[in-house]
């Protein structure tokens, strides 16, 4: 007849400390119990606990090993092969029918189940139980972990076929703005930021709220033809760690972005650089700002003639927008500055880009362009010859330096 009292006092040892054992733990804990009790314990930690003699008993010759031994086998739970056989070896052609699935070259397969579905591990493990591997959601996980594959978002590296002259390109610029930077001259970089549409929207990124209380914005995102759309003309004084973001709210042309390097001249770089004779400017090769825009030219040379500067122009190559030095210095710390907000109003997008700081002490200012630029204005052969414009020896194309019109007679027509 067993003790109740003992059978008592051995069940709340168990049930405290059962949920923090594994079966190792668990069977070496039962022997010792067992061991402590003497004769007959074996039995009576069996009907206490609920563990079968066999296992107890195999605790006890466990804990009869050698220290030594004891501590290498702890590190394991079972024997090598104990346990259930795991699904991929219970079904050796599991693995190559999850990863046939799974293959790029299905994408190009209209006839694969999955081509045109997002692949969950729902689906995965619907599709493989209708070729007859009967699986779940989280085998199929398990699986994949396994197997080295994870939850991965898309990456922007694919920049088309490299330029052959790419990385002397990158050399030449980084030696025009050393240059410009040990003569004390102003070098800034240059670009249009994503247009966004102005008015309560969904804006990427997550804020604090309340719980069950996130902001309500528009489901749908079609612009709002009374708040319009937001373009911000960004410009990056390297020299000083200092942007500034026009904001227009007609056309990204040409005009817009030489007006906003000049108010960035009357508002930022004139006090700054009051010594100044020449200005370095970087952009990207296409868009408002590309080398081949007729347009751009002309705009320069009118900014050239108002301010009274130098411009020298270098681009960068084909496809290599991201190494601009605006994107990674003044563009992405605005998209984490205003990330989960939505864009209201136009004085909304100015406080959030002119509150935009980092820990190396960048300022921005921004302000309205309210001005409509027209788009499709034709520049004839005849207006770009008059330009003073004179093309570097390397990449002409790329690099080129435009003077104001007073000093035209240093400087050949194209």
């Amino acid at each position: 007849m067993y003790d109740p009292l003992v059978i008592a006092q051995i069940q709340r040892k168990f049930h405290l400390l059962s949920p923090e054992m594994d079966e190792r733990r668990r069977r070496q804990w039962a022997a010792a119990e067992a061991k402590e009790l003497g004769w007959g314990g074996v039995s009576l930690v069996a009907h206490a606990t609920g563990l079968s003699r066999p296992t107890i008993s195999a605790g006890m010759r466990e804990l009869e090993r050698p220290i030594a031994q004891r501590t290498v086998e702890g590190t394991r739970v079972r024997r090598p092969g104990g346990g259930r056989p795991t699904a991929a070896k219970s079904d050796p052609g599991l693995m190559a029918a999850l990863e046939s699935l799974l293959d790029p070259v299905t994408r190009g397969d209209p006839e694969s189940p999955l081509r045109w579905t997002c692949k969950s591990t729902r689906r995965l493990a619907e599709e493989l139980s209708r070729q007859n591997h009967g699986v779940g959601p989280r085998t199929v996980a398990t699986l994949l972990h396994e197997a080295g594959y994870s939850l991965q978002a898309n990456r922007k590296t694919r920049e088309g076929v490299a330029h052959p002259d790419r990385n002397a390109q990158f050399e030449y610029i980084n030696a025009s703005v050393g240059r410009a930077l040990a003569r004390g001259q102003p070098a800034i970089s240059v670009d249009t930021k994503k247009k966004e549409l102005v008015g309560d929207f969904k804006n990427g990124g997550r804020e604090w709220h309340p719980q069950g209380e996130p902001e309500e914005v528009r489901v749908h995102d079609f612009l709002d033809k009374t708040l319009g759309k937001a373009i911000p003309y960004g410009v990056y004084d390297m020299v000083n760690d200092q942007g500034w973001v026009s904001v227009g709210i007609d056309h990204d042309t040409a005009q817009f972005a030489t007006h906003s390097i000049r108010r960035w001249w009357q508002e930022m770089g004139r006090e700054r650089f009051p010594r100044a004779t020449e200005l370095l400017i970087t952009a990207d090769g296409g868009g408002s700002n590309g080398h081949r825009t007729r347009l751009w030219k002309v705009s320069l040379q009118a900014l050239a003639d108002d301010l009274g500067l130098m411009l020298s122009v270098s681009h960068f190559p084909p496809g290599t927008s991201k190494w601009n030095k605006i994107e990674h210095r003044l563009f992405s710390f605005i998209t984490q500055n205003w990330r989960g907000k939505p864009l209201v109003s136009h004085q909304a997008i100015i406080n959030l880009i002119a509150a935009t700081t980092t820990k190396s002490g960048l300022i921005v200012k921004a302000v309205l362009d309210t001005n409509h630029y027209p788009l499709e204005i034709k520049v004839s052969d005849t207006e770009l010859a008059a330009l003073c414009l004179e093309r570097h020896e390397f990449h002409g194309d790329w690099n080129y330096t435009i003077a104001p019109r007073i000093k035209k007679s240093r400087f050949q027509k194209l």
